[in-house]
């Protein structure tokens, strides 16, 4: 369950071994993209720290993966202590990708993880003026309300079914199997050093 994209790409939850992956995504990301992520300029030092933080806190990411490497994650984000019923949910992708689809597939796989974890209000905090931010947010049916210059929108997720634990089952699993299958893929391309004996 792994949903072609664009370049062929693929979307798959991000495992905790992988935060340098997100970190160099983020990194990557022009000054209007990150700007838009982070609703402000921040330093490459923020970015490092954010993400050291990330996987700690409970958070899920989803990324968007062309070739193997990481162009676009969706962070969901639990508000508070264990089984909270809020979170916050932030998308990040690379300019190349914007605007062919990626945003609507990792908003809807983070909108499932929280459905499967019992959230009911999901936030959606952007600028103004980020109309991408705002037309997803909208064609998810979210609830826009404008204050001091920002947008957030909420989401109100509906409950787990039988069905929709074993839709993120699947994908998680399917993930993990790709996931394993590109470092072993890695492994068997890194030449073997001349003079090196037996």
């Amino acid at each position: 369950m792994q949903d072609p994209l664009a370049d062929a790409g693929i979307i798959r939850k991000l495992w905790i071994g992988e935060a340098d992956q997100y970190r160099d995504h983020l990194l990557r990301l022009d000054a209007a993209s990150r700007h838009s992520r982070f609703g402000g300029g921040v330093s490459d030092e923020f970015i490092g720290n954010y993400v050291g933080t990330t996987f700690g806190l409970r958070a899920i990411v989803h990324g968007f993966y062309v070739d193997g490497m990481l162009r676009g994650a969706a962070e969901l984000r639990p508000l508070g202590p264990a089984f909270a019923r809020e979170a916050e949910a932030a998308l990040s992708i690379e300019a190349p990708w914007q605007s062919h689809g990626v945003g609507s597939v990792l908003l809807d796989r983070t909108l499932l993880a929280a459905r499967n974890r019992g959230i009911t209000k999901l936030h959606m905090a952007c600028l103004a003026n980020n109309r991408r931010m705002q037309e997803l947010a909208r064609k998810f049916a979210a609830e826009l309300s404008f204050d001091f210059g920002g947008v957030v929108g909420e989401v109100a997720a509906a409950r787990p079914t039988p069905l929709s634990v074993f839709r993120e089952l699947v994908a998680d699993n399917c993930g993990f199997a790709t996931a394993v299958l590109e470092v072993q893929s890695k492994i068997l391309k890194t030449p073997v050093q001349a003079g090196s004996s037996r």
